[in-house]
């Protein structure tokens, strides 16, 4: 079974540490919208403003579905190593996991 295991992985690419979650609660109506950010394909070189600065920058937009479309806007900052360094929201709150249960 370890060959298959082996032999399967070269195929599947890893998911670990590739997608950053997102959770946030909408201001207007308390929604909770989840997303995602890709951080291999989803990240800007720079931090936003300088983009001589190492380091990553995305900026996402979340709507809801339900009530009010409400649009929430998130920017991240990840430093060179794609660590995570800021997060700024407008529109809502960020919602950590143990909130959401």
């Amino acid at each position: 079974m370890g060959f298959l295991k082996k032999l399967a992985s070269f195929f599947v690419p890893p998911t670990s540490g590739r997608f950053y979650p997102l959770i946030v609660k909408c201001n207007r109506c308390g929604e909770i919208v989840e997303g995602e950010i890709n951080m291999h394909n989803d990240l800007s070189a720079g931090d936003g403003e300088d983009t001589d600065a190492g380091g990553y920058y995305c900026r996402k937009v979340l709507m809801g579905s339900r009530r009010c479309f409400q649009r929430i806007e998130v920017k991240v900052r990840f430093d060179s190593n794609r660590r995570l360094i800021d997060r700024q929201i407008s529109g809502g709150t960020f919602v950590d996991e143990q909130e959401q249960k």
